[in-house]
């Protein structure tokens, strides 16, 4: 499957099989984050992959009490342990994360798993279950395994509205 093949079939799987995911699966979902680029090349983020069911049920709790959270096979929680700001005022750590956790979810498709970006978590329960210290930035969740659900198609707006070419040109968004 090539990359942009990939990018059409992402989705934000919601629904997963009640099935375990191989460990080289895994291992080349993890190398795909391994290899993405981060500022300054300083790989600040750190990955805590939660099968453990038990876990996975308390992470549950600190993710807004979304009860899908708990059936995919692993939770990859993302932190970042910089808190290098770049000249442009970004903070490095969820620019890093983020980049890294869409190498995941697409190799993740290529692997025929499916993915969900969690933002909805509170950070201090999700420290407190997996032992995250205080120092280290809890930047978000992905739920990971195979997908019982199907995608459907998503609403996207049309290229004219989200580009302009050497000036802004949108008027009223």
């Amino acid at each position: 499957m090539d990359v942009f093949e990939a990018i059409k079939r992402r989705y934000s799987c919601r629904s997963y099989e009640a099935r375990s995911i191989e460990q080289d699966k895994l291992a080349r979902v993890l190398e795909a984050a391994r290899l993405a680029p981060s500022a300054k090349n300083l790989q600040d983020w750190r990955f805590v992959v939660v099968t453990d069911a038990e876990k996975r049920a308390k992470l549950v709790e600190a993710a807004n009490n979304q009860k899908f959270v708990g059936t995919a096979a692993a939770i990859i929680v993302a932190c970042s342990n910089s808190s290098h700001v770049m000249r442009c005022g970004q903070a490095v750590g969820p620019i890093d994360v983020s980049i890294a956790l869409e190498h995941i979810s697409l190799q993740a498709v290529a692997e025929g798993l499916g993915t969900c970006w969690i933002g909805s978590f509170y950070p201090e329960k999700v420290r407190a279950v997996l032992g995250i210290p205080q120092d280290v930035a809890v930047i978000e969740l992905m739920t990971i395994g195979y997908p019982a659900d199907r995608q459907k198609p998503a609403k996207r707006e049309p290229i004219d509205k989200i580009v302009s070419y050497e000036r802004w040109q949108f008027g009223s968004y």
